[in-house]
């Protein structure tokens, strides 16, 4: 089995070519690889709300009801751990466990997972193999620490936010690209600090290579 290593939330960033989609931007703990994870708006709605303490949406959010009921049945959130990346997708469980010292781990989609995990403090981790996939290194450019500014304007497109859908991007935009050209392009991505076409281009060379 590999070893897990230790994510943290570096951000999210507004995509520049789709409405309605966002890169969330996980760091490992100790290296400088980076895993953009292209989620929805609502999404991005529920981590940057909870990152951001001094918003309070009007109501509950989905993953705030979880927090609720977790406290009230004395139900936690151990960890979260992203296993699998197939097809562009992450697949991650959560580690539940109650006051009676039970476990369980709950399959879940990585953004939800990632959304409980910023409520209940727990920690992130992924296998090293996905790391290993999917990380982007970005040890030799200088990074800004504007990551966030996405949250900034989420308490007035509440309403709006939530009705939008999780918009993944289309592979097909890259057909007849070489490897060779996707990889520049994706450099280039990195290097501009535009995580979201880096993931979406990382993707294809992955589909490529498979």
């Amino acid at each position: 089995m590999d070893n897990l290593i230790r994510l943290n939330i570096k951000g999210i960033s507004y995509s520049q070519t789709q409405t309605g989609a966002y890169a969330l931007i996980l760091e490992e703990n100790v290296g400088g690889r980076k895993l953009p994870i292209i989620i929805g708006s609502f999404e991005a709605q529920a981590i940057a709300l909870a990152l951001e303490k001094d918003i309070n949406p009007p109501r509950p959010l989905t993953h705030d009801l979880f927090l609720s009921l977790g406290k009230e049945f004395d139900l936690t959130v151990e960890s979260i751990y992203i296993y699998k990346l197939e097809d562009g997708v992450f697949y991650s469980n959560i580690v539940f466990s109650n006051d009676e010292g039970r476990h369980a781990e709950i399959d879940s989609r990585t953004s939800d997972a990632i959304a409980l995990a910023v409520r209940f403090n727990a920690p992130i981790y992924a296998y090293e193999h996905v790391v290993e996939k999917a990380g982007i290194h970005l040890d030799v450019f200088e990074e800004e620490e504007n990551m966030r500014r996405a949250a900034n304007n989420f308490e007035d497109d509440l309403d709006i936010l939530a009705g939008i859908e999780n918009d993944l991007s289309d592979t097909n935009e890259f057909e007849g690209w070489s490897k060779e050209d996707l990889q520049s392009e994706m450099d280039k991505a990195v290097q501009n600090e535009d995580y979201e076409l880096a993931a979406r281009l990382r993707d294809q060379i992955d589909n490529m290579e498979n």
